[in-house]
């Protein structure tokens, strides 16, 4: 029981059940996981290696065209499909920023979007997965999104 309660309180990490090299990060809690860390058991190799493979990701998903582009500018811009004139830019490791047409009002009180991964991802990573959801899913993207004043770097992604 008292090992039940530790749970609950979340002083104990859930017991994990891995086959072979499959990872289940959604299965732990990165609550106390120092921002821009992937915890203290992530080796430079580590991060070297995770980053490697975050940049095949990221270059993977956008297509050549599009990391080209984004190698070049910095930075990628999205349209809306649900607001017209509303064109969303996407940098790698920070907010999203909302960029409005002369004369469009912006959708949200302030121009960035703050939205953080669940766990800790390399930031090209991330940035994939931010770039499909505001192509394909921007429903999502308008739910979980926190406008904010300022852009910042985000605290889930190393």
């Amino acid at each position: 029981m008292w090992a039940f309660i530790r749970r609950l309180l979340g002083l104990e990490e859930p017991q994990q059940e891995l086959s072979g090299d499959l990872e289940l990060p959604w299965r732990r809690r990165w609550h106390q996981t120092l921002k821009r860390s992937a915890g203290p058991d992530f080796t430079r190799q580590d991060y070297r290696l995770a980053r490697e493979r975050a940049r095949e990701v990221a270059r993977v998903t956008l297509g050549e065209e599009l990391w080209q582009q984004l190698e070049r500018q910095g930075y990628l811009d999205v349209p809306s499909k649900r607001f017209p004139g509303v064109t969303y830019r996407l940098r790698v490791g920070l907010r999203i920023e909302v960029i409005c047409a002369p004369g469009v009002e912006c959708p949200w009180p302030f121009p960035y979007l703050c939205i953080n991964p669940k766990y800790p991802l390399p930031e090209l990573e991330f940035f994939a997965h931010l770039y499909l959801y505001v192509r394909d899913r921007e429903d999502e993207i308008i739910r979980v999104a926190a406008p904010q004043p300022w852009n910042q770097v985000l605290g889930r992604t190393f």
